[in-house]
């Protein structure tokens, strides 16, 4: 092979189309990236609102006001929809070096129970109130991941192994967002007729609210020990997304196993998820890193601050398909379900935290 034809292999074009398809995303991740920059300062001015909470809004907001909406529905498509998808996965990953084993550990088995207790009782009861009222597609597991253990990147880890489009997880996250960011307003005036110290108050956030964010700035009314007691209970939920989203990994290749039996499908027409997805691997793989202590206080911080950024983009991309008026007239059944189950959670919460 001459000289001439391995340098125009090497320097061969990529295809037309791939490059067409990153040129396409690139006006929506910039839109993205403009909102998560505006995100991280409105926080600043009113610090009662997370900064996830606020690109979710802010998605939100962009999807209905007219003008922005149509920019949103064509031109930055693509991109946002990208964002949505691998950024949540990103992520997700990086949210694991928040958590080390050593924490878990010392608050003992009895506690450790009650909030797997907790999470378990909340994922299989919401569940069951997404069937029984008959909520379409994925929504039920949906709803009930997010609700049982950390909110829009639960439900992010879930979609990925249920392979749910990326438009059919907006009705989850919107929901889940809407519920976590009254609780802001709600828990600290309960906290007082419930008769909770701020201890007891801390650990009953830390157990019921969902997004890491929204537990900061709903514990951080009753104090800095009320705020560290809610931390530690609630990233002890978040070690519970590796366990239940490979378990509904492995049902859904057994159910995928008993169609291809039954001759209900082709075995080459259904994708079987991975046993372990990899962004869940890496999520695990980033848990260990940090019980191991491996990475200096700097590297965490840094990873820290991308994890933000990468599900606030993510967040953003998300709340910029919820159309409100249609959500409003065909999500009835999801906005009560979506009631029942914070109802649940608070109160498995409440009365496990006198058992704390």
């Amino acid at each position: 092979m001459t000289q001439d034809v391995v340098t125009a292999k090497i320097h061969q074009p990529r295809s037309p189309l791939s490059r067409g398809l990153r040129h396409k995303r690139l006006p929506g991740l910039a839109a993205a990236a403009v909102a998560v920059a505006a995100a991280w300062l409105i926080p600043l001015a009113v610090p009662v609102m997370p900064f996830l909470t606020v690109a979710v809004i802010l998605g939100i907001l962009s999807a209905n006001i007219p003008g922005i909406s149509y920019a949103v529905e064509g031109v930055l498509r693509p991109g946002l929809e990208y964002s949505g998808k691998k950024f949540m996965r990103l992520g997700v990953v990086l949210l694991g070096l928040k958590l080390s084993l050593i924490d878990v550990a010392a608050l003992g088995w009895g506690t450790l129970g009650i909030v797997v207790g907790i999470v378990l009782l909340t994922f299989f009861g919401t569940l069951a109130l997404g069937k029984l009222l008959r909520l379409p597609g994925d929504q039920p597991i949906l709803l009930a991941t997010g609700f049982s253990i950390c909110g829009a990147s639960a439900i992010g880890a879930m979609s990925g192994v249920t392979k749910t489009d990326h438009r059919d997880t907006v009705v989850p996250i919107a929901l889940v967002t809407l519920c976590g960011t009254l609780a802001i307003g709600v828990l600290p005036a309960l906290k007082g007729p419930l008769g909770l110290d701020a201890i007891a108050f801390g650990h009953w956030v830390g157990a019921s609210v969902h997004d890491v964010g929204q537990v900061v700035a709903t514990a951080q009314t009753a104090g800095s020990a009320a705020l560290a007691g809610a931390l530690i209970i609630k990233l002890t939920r978040v070690l519970m997304l590796a366990p239940i989203v490979t378990v509904t990994a492995l049902v859904e290749r057994h159910r995928h196993h008993r169609k291809v039996a039954a001759g209900a499908v082709d075995h080459a027409e259904i994708k079987l998820p991975p046993l372990v997805p990899l962004f869940v691997a890496g999520f695990i793989a980033m848990i260990v890193l940090r019980t191991l202590g491996i990475l200096p206080p700097p590297a965490l911080a840094a990873a820290g601050t991308a994890q933000d950024l990468l599900l606030a983009a993510a967040l953003y991309g998300l709340g910029a398909s919820v159309k409100v008026r249609s959500l409003v007239q065909t999500s009835g059944r999801a906005i009560i379900a979506t009631m029942l189950s914070w109802a649940l959670i608070a109160a498995l919460a409440y009365v496990g935290v006198h058992y704390i």
